[in-house]
């Protein structure tokens, strides 16, 4: 991402669509785009062909410099597709979405409200120093520390103390019983740093000069600013079955799409992760690698960042979506790849729950179909004819510039009177942190992703109160089912509640839900070995890539 947009805004750094002809509000490409030649054909992988061998070296492409390589602050993807290399947490997230022991190498709930951790033995930081509970218990309590002002606080919103309660032993007691503060513990909010390292390095740990010391299969050797972060193999890694394939492994940042896509048809990188989908015919023609699509737990959305104008009554909302082609919005923005939906999340993270639950919360919900004359009646209904919306967009990609013209054709031809306010990116960015910046704007548009194998993490921020519930949308019975279920430790039992919680807000749209796009990568000729799911943000993905 050239940008931070937020934790699950995913920007691909292409160049912006010139233009949309929209007739009838439905969307083609700009003459010369990626879907001028049709859609692409695609399917999800599972995983590539296991390496042939080692290899010494392999460059990656990276769209974005890293913010931090504080787990703290990783809340992104540039961020995390490094540091899920380097450091690990308690548990281990795998690429299908499941979580399995990592540092810890088991957990129990023995009362409602405390989880105890038992902690691997003879686990070694890439100091040499042995990893112990008191690592872990100085790791946890940054999170709650409001000094450090960590992204990853929500997870531990309940959390009362956490406590050495032996040498290998760690109890993180909750103020109520909660079923999500052991599901977070797979990614950046259950990793482990030495408690010396975070110490010694102060307000310098994670950043290009103190880096970190971690116990993952690759260590960190330096990163040049504005230039790469170059990782190399450690040999006391506790997980031989994790042992890393290459001796060297380097991020380049390349912000520039054009560049990325140019280093990659020549082989001078070996793959990358956000991948542009206008990119991705080029690549495949040029046959030096695979354009891969993996499991994602992301959808597109348009955030209601207002309630207090037109977008206010439900009616307003449903019909601006009816009326937003969103066929026509994945053909122009990833030639096609994707489906669009109704809901805010995808079936892969409803895989523990009850079958019969999933089925409901996908199946027995509100459709919201392409319907122009019937969008237009309920704008009639409401009495919003005429009156303005206000739709952010930045100058980022061709995602951006997609959506922001796709939503205001669609305004128009319903009778609302919508204007598109476009902000920089840094001003973009401040949208999903400052109430301020959101003044005067009625929508603006994001790519959430989950980072736990349970829907509830999408619903959990819908809560009246919720940090990124934006517009302040308030349903108490929402509310109240999604805090009954976080206090389900049955996973069949918690999805029941679950379903409820999105067939609710499926209808009355708090978000206006888009599509679902797979995980887009590009793999090169020379390496192969691992899965292409979004779990590469917490998972070692690079210890797989071996030698073709």
């Amino acid at each position: 991402m050239v940008f931070t947009l937020s934790k699950r805004s995913r920007a691909r750094g292409a160049a912006l669509i010139a233009g949309l002809a929209v007739a009838g509000v439905t969307l083609t490409a700009c003459s010369g785009g990626a879907t001028s030649a049709g859609p692409i054909e695609w399917s999800v992988t599972d995983h590539t062909a296991a390496p042939s061998g080692e290899i010494d070296q392999v460059t990656w492409a990276s769209y974005a410099e890293p913010f931090s390589l504080d787990y703290a602050y990783a809340f992104d993807y540039a961020d995390n597709q490094v540091l899920a290399n380097v450091c690990e947490s308690l548990l281990r997230l795998n690429p299908d979405f499941s979580l399995s022991p990592g540092l810890a190498e088991s957990f129990a709930n023995p009362t409602p409200t405390t989880w105890v951790y038992q902690i691997r033995d003879g686990v070694q930081f890439h100091d040499g120093a042995v990893l112990t509970a008191a690592d872990v218990v100085a790791s946890m309590r940054r999170h709650v520390d409001p000094a450090v002002g960590s992204s990853w606080a929500s997870v531990y919103q309940n959390v009362v103390s956490i406590e050495e309660t032996g040498p290998l032993e760690v109890t993180v007691t909750t103020k109520i019983p909660d079923s999500q503060f052991n599901l977070g513990m797979g990614g950046s909010a259950g990793v482990v740093e030495s408690a010396a390292t975070l110490a010694a390095a102060g307000a310098d740990y994670g950043n290009s000069s103190g880096g970190v010391n971690c116990t993952g299969p690759f260590r960190f050797d330096s990163w040049k600013s504005g230039e790469k972060i170059s990782l190399s193999r450690f040999d006391g890694y506790w997980d031989a079955g994790l042992r890393a394939k290459s001796e060297k492994f380097d991020f380049v940042f390349m912000a520039d799409a054009t560049a990325r896509t140019n280093a990659l048809k020549s082989g001078e990188a070996d793959g990358s992760w956000v991948l542009p989908l206008d990119a991705a015919r080029n690549l495949e023609d040029a046959g030096k690698g695979d354009v891969l699509f993996g499991m994602n737990t992301a959808v597109s959305n348009l955030v209601v960042s207002n309630l207090e104008g037109p977008l206010g009554d439900p009616r307003v909302r449903k019909a601006l979506l009816m009326a937003i082609d969103r066929q026509g919005i994945l053909e122009a923005m990833t030639s096609g790849v994707g489906e669009p939906t109704d809901v805010f999340t995808t079936e892969s993270v409803w895989a523990d729950g009850d079958p019969a639950a999933t089925q409901a919360a996908f199946t027995d919900i509100e459709a919201y179909p392409f319907d122009i004359e019937a969008a237009k009646q309920l704008i009639e209904e409401a009495g919003a004819t005429g009156q303005e919306i206000t739709i952010a967009t930045a100058p980022i990609n061709q995602e951006f510039a997609v959506v922001s013209q796709a939503t205001a054709a669609a305004a128009k031809a319903i009778g609302l009177e919508p204007k598109i306010n476009t902000v920089t990116p840094a001003a973009y960015t401040t949208l999903f942190s400052d109430p301020a910046a959101r003044e005067g704007v009625d929508l603006f548009y994001t790519v959430w992703y989950l980072s736990s194998p349970d829907p509830l993490e999408m619903y959990s921020v819908l809560r009246t109160g919720e940090f990124s519930n934006y517009g302040n949308w308030s349903n108490p019975e929402f509310d109240q089912l999604v805090t009954d279920a976080v206090s389900t430790m049955d996973p069949k039992e918690r999805s029941a509640l679950t379903a409820q919680a999105q067939q609710l807000a499926n209808a009355e749209l708090p978000w206006l839900p888009l599509a679902a796009v797979p995980n887009a990568m590009y793999l090169g000729e020379r390496v192969t070995g691992l899965s292409p799911s979004i779990a590469f943000l917490y998972y070692p993905w690079a210890a797989t890539l071996g030698a073709r």
